[in-house]
């Protein structure tokens, strides 16, 4: 599947934070990027830049926020070898006034992650992170649950008042199947001239690989992924499944593998993700894996039955 277009995008630090509320480790944090810039991978997202006003430093840790400070320490004497730097704003948790201007940070491009019904803040997050020297991209969440005439008109304004590098089709619940994984791709490359698709999978119903791979076939060419699936749930398209399939020979899978080993297994006995099935009963369900994290923290984990008939009567 070489397609020089194709542009790779590592998370698992930003969408791990998800499930330990951001709580990794500075040499963790070191070995990610490292293994990511060796593998030459194309960008390598390190965190959210969101506001100390929406959450509390005593609550999440370093990388919710990304300071200045933490993205150098994270990243000084590493060889970059072309691999570039991104954050993560929520457009309803973040504001313009969080951003330096490029020249005094590492940070190469901003994502700002978005709900439909929060897209003119998307906007102006975006164009206020434009002005001030980065490349942008829009991550829609919640693709799932949206409906085409409430998508369409936003799809429009990113197209109309933004210059995203890419716009993204963000399965937040791990819900969506192949057919659908086409029904979104094609809608945006339809509306969204000169701007390229993004595919962002979570892996609830063990597709995140499968509908990355769908989303190349139609024409997606930005990718994310994370090493191991290490992710908020049930986790993300794993990265070195995503640079095998690939097949470009300008990534090398080999330190992504050290990476695995040394890094991110050790994880396991602190931070559970993963495929369960109680990620996969809200993936089915196209519900919000909130519910499923919470009963896998309590005594009654195993209870799957009794979990699905609960959600199956917020669905009916």
């Amino acid at each position: 599947m070489f397609r020089p277009e194709i542009k790779v995008l590592d998370c698992t630090i930003r969408d791990g934070g998800l499930a330990n509320d951001s709580h990794f480790t500075l040499e963790t944090v070191r070995a990610v990027y490292k293994a990511c810039c060796d593998a030459h991978v194309d960008y390598v997202e390190l965190g959210y830049r969101n506001s100390k006003k929406m959450f509390s430093p005593d609550e999440f840790g370093r990388w919710r926020f990304c300071d200045e400070e933490d993205l150098r320490a994270a990243t000084e004497g590493i060889d970059p070898q072309g691999t570039r730097i991104a954050v993560m704003q929520d457009a309803h948790k973040a504001s313009a006034d969080d951003l330096l201007p490029k020249s005094e940070s590492v940070v190469d491009m901003v994502r700002v992650a978005t709900y439909v019904k929060d897209i003119d803040k998307a906007i102006a997050i975006e164009n206020a992170a434009r002005a001030k020297g980065y490349e942008t991209t829009i991550n829609v969440m919640s693709i799932s649950v949206e409906t085409d005439w409430e998508l369409d008109p936003a799809l429009e304004q990113i197209q109309n008042e933004t210059q995203v590098k890419a716009c993204y089709v963000v399965d937040s619940f791990g819900a969506l199947y192949s057919e659908q994984v086409d029904y979104f791709v094609e809608k945006y490359r339809r509306i969204l001239k000169g701007k390229e698709v993004g595919v962002h999978m979570h892996n609830n119903q063990q597709l995140a690989f499968a509908n990355t791979i769908e989303g190349i076939i139609k024409g997606a060419n930005f990718l994310d992924g994370t090493i191991y699936g290490l992710g908020r749930a049930a986790g993300n398209c794993p990265m070195e499944l995503l640079l095998g399939f690939l097949k470009n020979p300008k990534f090398d899978i080999r330190p992504i593998l050290d990476c695995v080993a040394h890094a991110i297994m050790p994880l396991q006995g602190e931070i559970d993700w993963g495929y369960r099935v109680p990620h996969m009963i809200t993936g089915i369900l196209n519900q919000h894996p909130r519910a499923a994290m919470a009963i896998l923290k309590s005594p009654g984990r195993d209870g799957f039955r009794a979990f699905y008939d609960k959600m199956l009567e917020l669905v009916e």
